[in-house]
């Protein structure tokens, strides 16, 4: 606890005294500049959108690819039969199946990061939904994981694609890469993720749609970002 604290106080010395948001680039600096750690931190974002998420028509839900990864491949399962399980396997995924793989969920196998559907298979998924909606892991149309290009949405998975959605508070969460990125990848990444968010604004929302940005990283404080 001691050496954790002593870590914390070294990096808040490298933060920004003022705690108005600077540019995008101003803050990944910031961010490289905090001392190393053992292992390889996540840099995430977090965004604060000014929507009411108890009305349907402001929910913000969707997925995109990052210009460079996040720097973790991540774990594919998907539910499809015949051609387009073939075809799945073929582009990565760990485990394909329609009945078998709903019960083997059911019976504890979680160890997955994205769950991908046809839309046929959609029976076996739906009673599911007290299993993998609380992780966010139900196979959805909105975010893309409900497709019959299983092979395109399994590639862009594992090549560093991003699902998100606003929580109770209207707040969105998203991993956004790896403190090793160079100073380029994290920024192009955090900008692709910003840029998509913008696009989705929803026509119902009155008045500042992101309210604040910040990035931090596993074990850093965070750095706000200028909208």
């Amino acid at each position: 606890m001691v050496k954790a604290t002593k870590a914390m106080k070294a990096m808040l010395t490298k933060a920004p005294a003022s705690k108005e948001p600077i540019s995008l680039s101003e803050a990944v600096g910031v961010l490289k500049q905090f001392p190393a750690r053992k292992f390889d931190q996540t840099v995430e974002i977090h965004m604060k959108l000014g929507i009411d998420p108890t009305q349907a028509d402001q929910l913000v839900r969707g997925s995109v690819v990052l210009p460079h990864g996040i720097g973790k491949v991540q774990r594919v399962v998907v539910f499809a039969k015949g051609d387009l399980a073939k075809a799945a396997l073929e582009a990565g995924a760990l485990e394909v199946g329609a009945e078998d793989l709903a019960k083997k969920i059911k019976d504890g196998f979680l160890d997955f990061d994205v769950c991908i559907a046809t839309p046929d298979m959609m029976g076996q998924v739906g009673p599911l939904g007290k299993v993998l909606g609380p992780r966010g892991l139900m196979p959805s149309p909105r975010a893309g994981t409900v497709t019959t290009d299983v092979a395109r949405v399994v590639k862009e998975y594992k090549a560093g694609k991003v699902e998100f959605r606003n929580d109770k508070g209207g707040n969105l969460h998203a991993v956004v890469g790896k403190l090793s990125f160079n100073q380029a990848q994290l920024e192009e990444n955090i900008a692709a993720f910003i840029s998509y968010v913008m696009a989705l604004k929803p026509n119902a929302v009155r008045g500042t749609y992101v309210k604040s940005i910040a990035i931090c990283a596993t074990m850093s404080p965070s750095v706000r970002v200028a909208a």
